[in-house]
């Protein structure tokens, strides 16, 4: 009876956001002042070269050529694990990867 309540009416409600915040800054442009060119990568490979077996060759003779030091045949060995099950098993006309120099 006396304990009538009404419901308040929000019906013209509209969406959005507000804030009294300042806006956000902008960031800043990214400096790329000091890049230089080239190609550069963490994939395997990326930086591998190759070589094609002559006749003659063998692991380390390839590995003094490319890297000066023939104890150095173990990492063209390693990387041509896919093709290579013994390292004096090259075959002339062979293509090699030659992973750069560490």
């Amino acid at each position: 009876m006396g304990n009538e309540t009404s419901k308040p009416d929000f019906s013209d409600v509209q969406g959005g956001a507000s804030s009294t915040a300042p806006p956000a800054a902008a960031p800043a442009p990214a400096d790329f002042s000091d890049v230089q060119g080239g190609a550069s990568s963490t994939a395997p490979d990326a930086a591998a070269q190759t070589y094609t077996v002559v006749s003659g060759d063998n692991l380390s003779k390839i590995a003094k050529h490319v890297y000066g030091n023939a104890n150095e045949w173990h990492r063209i060995f390693d990387a041509n694990r896919d093709q290579l099950d013994n390292p004096d098993r090259i075959v002339p006309g062979q293509t090699l990867k030659i992973p750069a120099k560490a």
